[in-house]
């Protein structure tokens, strides 16, 4: 009587492995691809007006601060620290937002007398952070984060104006 062949281990075969080892990275790498960053971060004509909008708003806050300043001097000297954020954030959104332009008007108003100065600075920053977190939902990417960022930080300028 012949030798019986040897008996292959139970599953598949050398050849059947590579294969669908093959097909299953191809699945993967193709799978877990995305689009460069260039397409995920191109800026519609619509978020675009959108952000520059927001610079105004941001405007109108850093204008606000100085009109509080000017009629309250005490005020002024407390939340020059506060003023001084609204001013750094009006820098980033004019840097993510190129080619936007202040508005030659604030549309703030001139602020009342001390002591109402300090609630009408506040409605004024609540207003503005309302802006910037309703304006992030129709962004994407970094300036979404930026707004967002900016949104709570405006929140807790409320909060120290309160």
């Amino acid at each position: 009587m012949p030798p019986l062949p040897t008996p292959r281990p139970p599953g598949f075969s050398r050849r059947t492995l590579l294969a669908a080892s093959a097909a299953g990275l191809a699945v993967l790498a193709t799978g877990c691809s995305s689009p460069p960053a260039d397409e995920r971060e191109q800026v519609t004509s619509a978020q675009a007006d959108g952000l520059a909008a927001q610079v105004a708003v941001q405007q109108t806050l850093v204008d606000a601060f100085t009109a509080a300043g000017t009629a309250d001097p005490a005020l002024a000297a407390e939340v020059s620290v506060l003023a001084d954020q609204a001013a750094d954030q009006l820098r980033r959104l004019r840097a993510a937002a190129p080619g936007s332009t202040a508005s030659a008007a604030s549309s703030a108003g001139a602020p009342p007398a001390a002591p109402e100065t300090r609630t009408w600075l506040r409605d004024q920053v609540a207003a503005a952070a309302t802006s910037h977190a309703a304006a992030c939902l129709d962004q994407s990417g970094a300036r979404a984060a930026l707004l967002g960022s900016i949104a709570a930080g405006l929140r807790g300028q409320e909060a120290r104006l309160a």
